[in-house]
């Protein structure tokens, strides 16, 4: 499956953005998806993922209560909702794919997104 994630931008501490990410046409609605991110120097950390049928879904805790995830599997579309945007929300979001193995582990995803960037101004 191929991934094209859009949406990122500047915006200031306090702010808003969602982020989205298409898929093409192939079995989207098989697959789990999950956005990941990862800031200048540090490691790509996980964000949060939504299960097949975006009944069930996961957060790292640095994001809870403020981003949503959601998906709209008709569009082919996962979408990332981020509210109470922080500095250290900075980074290159990734959309990717997985049909197998932890939510929240990126080795268990086997198709991403090429990124999009936010950045969070204080």
């Amino acid at each position: 499956v191929q991934l094209q994630a859009s949406g990122g931008g500047l915006v200031q501490a306090g702010g808003s953005l969602r982020l989205s990410c298409a898929a093409d046409g192939r079995t989207f609605s098989n697959y789990r998806m999950g956005w990941f991110r990862q800031a200048p120097g540090k490691e790509r950390e996980f964000v949060a993922a939504i299960n097949w049928s975006g009944d069930r879904t996961y957060y790292a805790d640095s994001v809870k209560g403020r981003f949503t995830i959601s998906r709209d599997n008709a569009k082919n579309t996962v979408y990332l909702q981020m509210n109470i945007l922080k500095p250290e929300d900075t980074a290159v979001y990734y959309c990717a794919a997985s049909s197998i193995g932890a939510a929240t582990n990126s080795r268990f995803y086997g198709y991403w997104g090429q990124g999009t960037l936010v950045t969070v101004s204080s």
